[in-house]
C-alpha cells in the first residue's frame, strides 16, 4: 500500500525554489500541518535534517512467528538466520528486509554532510525528500537561477538519493527540470550520462573526489542541455511524421482484446492533443524537442498509475531507478527511426 497521501508529501518532500518554478503539483496547504513545506528561495540544510533527516536506521534481527500446533516444539518464535530488518530508530517501522552483509547509509550523513561539504555559492538545495515511509530519500542540489534558451526555461540539479530497502544504491545523477511543466528530463542525447554509485557495504565510502566531479556536473549542465535543446529545436518533425512516431510509440495489436486495442487508440489521441492544444508542448510542435515534452508529459503527468501509487509517487521513483532516463533515450531513438 502506498505511503504517499497528500498529506505525507506535504509533510515529508520539501520544495525550495517556487519564486523560480512556482509550487510543486502535490502542493496542498491544508495537509502541510504546521509547517509549509514550501520555500521561496533555497532549502536550509538544517530545515533538512530537522523536518526530514532526524532519525537513523538500525538493522535488527529477524524473528518470525510459529503456527500454534508447531510452537510445542519450535517456541512462539524463530530467527531467521540470513535475513536483517532495518528500521526506523525513531517509529520501530520496518524499512526493509536485506542481507546481514547490507550496510545502511545514513541520509544525514551520505546524502546531507557529503552534499553540505560541496555546495558553494553557486549551488544550493531545492528539494529533500521521503518516500515509502522512509524507505528512500533524495536530496537535489541546483543552480540558483534557471536557465532559458528558446523559449525553453530549465533548470539542471543533481540527484543524490539512496535507500534503506535494497531497491537503490546510493547515486548522484543528473537531471533536469523543465520548468514550464515540471518535467523532469534525463540528457537523452546523451547515451552515457555521469553517475556516481556507492553499494551498500561496510566498506563503502564516498570519496571527496567523486562526489565533487558529479556535483561540478550541474555546472557544466547548462551549456550541455541547451546545446540539446537547440539540436531538438532544429529538429523538423511534420505532423504527418508526429502520427508515425505515437503510431510506433504506442503499438496497436490487432490480436489483442477489443479493451486493449481501445486503450492504446486512446493513449494515442492523448498524445495527439498534446501536440496540437497543450501549453506544456503545443509552443514546440513541428520539433523534436515538441515531441520529447510530448513524452515526458504524458508519461509524467497523464499516464495512470498502478493500484494505489500516486502520480507524483511514481514521477519521482521514475527519475531515481533511472526508469525516465531509459524512456527518455528510447523516445529519441525511435523519433531518429521515424525521421
Amino acid at each position: 500500500m502506498s505511503s504517499e497521501t497528500s498529506e505525507w508529501l506535504n509533510q515529508n518532500v520539501l520544495v525550495g525554489m517556487t519564486a523560480e518554478r512556482g509550487n510543486a503539483w502535490h502542493y496542498k496547504a491544508s495537509s502541510q500541518g504546521a509547517e509549509p513545506n514550501h520555500y521561496v528561495g533555497e532549502i536550509p540544510i538544517e530545515d533538512v535534517r530537522r523536518r526530514l533527516f532526524y532519525w537513523q536506521a538500525e538493522a535488527v534481527p529477524m524473528w518470525v512467528d510459529v503456527p500454534r500446533d508447531k510452537q510445542a516444539v519450535l517456541g512462539p518464535m524463530v530467527h531467521v538466520p540470513n535475513r536483517v530488518a532495518i528500521i526506523r530508530n525513531d517509529t520501530h517501522a520496518v524499512l526493509g528486509v536485506v542481507s546481514p552483509s547490507y550496510h545502511p547509509h545514513q541520509y544525514d550523513e551520505w546524502l546531507l554532510k557529503s552534499v553540505a561539504n560541496l555546495l558553494d555559492d553557486d549551488l544550493v538545495i531545492g528539494s529533500a525528500g521521503l518516500l515509502k515511509g522512509g524507505a528512500i530519500a533524495w536530496t537535489q542540489v541546483e543552480m540558483p537561477e534557471n536557465f532559458r534558451i528558446a523559449d525553453v526555461e530549465f533548470r539542471p540539479n543533481l540527484l543524490a538519493t539512496t535507500s534503506f530497502n535494497g531497491s537503490i544504491a546510493t547515486t548522484f545523477k543528473r537531471t533536469v527540470t523543465i520548468v514550464v511543466c515540471d518535467n523532469t528530463r534525463n540528457t537523452a542525447l546523451r547515451e552515457h550520462g555521469d553517475t556516481v554509485s556507492v553499494r551498500h557495504t561496510s566498506k563503502s565510502m564516498l570519496r571527496l573526489g567523486d562526489a565533487r566531479s558529479a556535483l561540478s556536473i550541474v555546472h557544466q549542465m547548462g551549456d550541455e542541455f541547451s546545446q540539446e535543446i537547440e539540436t531538438l529545436l532544429a529538429m523538423k518533425v511534420s505532423d504527418r511524421e508526429f502520427t508515425r512516431f505515437v503510431e510506433a510509440h504506442v503499438p496497436v495489436n490487432d490480436d489483442e482484446s477489443k479493451q486493449a486495442v481501445t486503450r492504446a487508440e486512446n493513449v494515442r489521441f492523448e498524445f495527439l492533443n498534446l501536440w496540437q492544444n497543450d501549453v506544456r508542448v503545443a509552443p514546440w510542435r513541428g520539433t523534436g524537442f515538441g515531441v520529447m515534452q510530448a513524452v515526458n508529459t504524458h508519461r509524467q503527468h497523464i499516464r495512470p498509475t498502478r493500484g494505489d501509487t500516486m502520480l507524483v509517487e511514481r514521477t519521482m521513483m521514475d527519475s531515481l531507478t533511472g526508469k525516465t532516463k531509459m524512456a527518455d533515450q528510447q523516445a529519441m531513438r525511435l523519433l531518429t527511426t521515424v525521421l
